[in-house]
């Protein structure tokens, strides 16, 4: 017989630990988790033979093929669509709209192609109340409410559906362990399962997974390297903008952005996002500039606010959607190259819409709404505002200079303050867009405009 021997997983990180010692010493949380295996090789299911080998360049490679959806916005996320074969895991907040958008997307795949929708948190009867509430029509989609993943598989075998969408992947379980659901075992367990199911007949899975308040994914880290596609669905529960972003993406890449708006008939895309991220008022106040910055293949305008005021004690820096250490950074860049000294005074930086900019392309439209807040001075309320800052002082470019000096015509912003090196070699019709190499030429040429 073989020996069961145990060991310990922590549930934060998926670090494996052969005895019991309580807090994990990886990531320093006390959540280590007991498992039971058998040590026997058999169970392997190894003949002893070894695999085939092949060289890369005999290898023929296929196009493959795309699923689109209806949804405009999950497409550009995806890449173009699901790949036949995939896992996507979903996650996001209670109440951020998961299965609201995948009812949506299922309900008009299972018109082409036939959808398998498994859920082992709701009754079939609270399904049915929804999609009548979105005001859906799934007259084709398949619903069954199960947890354990053999039986889903042996409906899935039946059925052979094109997509499953499982709901969630935190309530499922594999019957031959004794691990309670949503538990490190079971979790990674049943996704191994669903995983190599999906390989193995080109079925579409898709997971939804539930996010821990800390705004990690519920369950182990190891799921994370076991599926192609994790996206990542963000957004206030009392706000109505949603946010979907690929944390990982094997078929595409992990920058772009869709947005949707949460109403009453479900999620709604935005097409222009930069026009819900940019309603400001009449009067331009101090302290606020407009940055074009760019998601993927999206440029993108949303509005950077600041606040300079008096510190009383020791001076606070608070940055929400910003890199906190690159605002210390750029306040001295600000003192050493333009000669603004506001290194006494508390600062608070601000993306207005939840919005977090994760380039550098929104370093100077930062530092000019330090500057209008510092002397309580409005910028023109017609400027947006692009570039790098250096630790030189200079204005570095960034790429994609051209559709983002587009994007900002569009909406109707007659000046433009680049980078130099990003400045059009033609005149921009309607528009002046004014290239700059430092930052003190930069807040010279505010001055002229103020």
């Amino acid at each position: 017989m073989a020996k069961i021997k145990a060991q310990f997983i922590c549930s934060g990180c998926s670090a494996v630990y052969s005895r019991w010692q309580g807090q994990c010493s990886t990531c320093h949380e006390w959540n280590l988790i007991e498992q039971r295996s058998s040590d026997s090789a058999t169970q392997s299911g190894w003949t002893g033979e070894a695999p085939k080998r092949s060289k890369l360049s005999d290898i023929e490679i296929q196009e493959t093929q795309r699923i689109e959806t209806r949804s405009v916005e999950l497409n550009r996320v995806l890449g173009g669509g699901f790949v036949p074969g995939s896992v996507v895991l979903l996650g996001g907040h209670p109440g951020a709209g998961k299965s609201t958008l995948l009812l949506q997307v299922t309900s008009a795949l299972a018109r082409s192609s036939p959808v398998l929708y498994v859920s082992g948190e709701e009754s079939l009867q609270q399904i049915a109340v929804r999609a009548q509430r979105l005001g859906l029509q799934p007259d084709q989609l398949e619903l069954m409410t199960e947890s354990r993943v053999e039986a889903i598989l042996a409906a899935a075998d039946e059925m052979k559906p094109a997509v499953i969408v499982v709901d969630s992947i935190q309530v499922t379980r594999v019957a031959d362990l004794s691990a309670t659901p949503g538990s490190v075992t079971q979790v990674r367990e049943s996704a191994a399962l669903l995983t190599r199911h999906a390989k193995q007949t080109g079925q579409i899975v898709i997971m939804i997974g539930h996010v821990t308040k800390e705004g990690s994914l519920a369950g182990p880290k190891v799921l994370e390297h076991m599926i192609d596609a994790s996206l990542l669905l963000d957004g206030d529960s009392d706000g109505r903008y949603r946010t979907l972003r690929a944390i990982k993406n094997r078929f595409g890449t992990v920058n772009e952005l869709g947005v949707f708006a949460m109403t009453d008939k479900g999620l709604r895309e935005i097409r222009e996002p930069s026009a819900i991220f940019l309603d400001r008022p009449e009067t331009p106040s101090p302290g606020s500039a407009v940055a074009v910055t760019r998601e993927g293949t999206r440029p993108l305008l949303v509005e950077i606010q600041a606040l300079v005021d008096m510190a009383h004690g020791n001076p606070r820096r608070v940055a929400v959607g910003l890199d906190q250490a690159r605002l210390g950074m750029l306040l001295a860049v600000l003192h050493r190259h333009g000669n603004v000294l506001i290194g006494d005074q508390d600062v608070f930086a601000n993306v207005v819409g939840g919005v977090r900019l994760t380039e550098t392309a929104g370093d100077l439209a930062l530092m000019l709404a330090l500057v209008s807040s510092f002397r309580g001075r409005a910028l023109p309320a017609d400027l947006a505002v692009f570039g790098e800052v250096g630790l030189g002082g200079e204005i570095r470019p960034v790429s994609g200079g051209q559709e983002r000096i587009l994007e900002a015509v569009k909406h109707g912003f007659k000046r433009l303050l680049v980078p130099a090196a990003n400045a059009p070699k033609s005149k921009v019709e309607g528009s002046t867009v004014m290239g700059v190499r430092t930052i003190a030429e930069a807040l010279n040429k505010l001055e002229e405009w103020s």
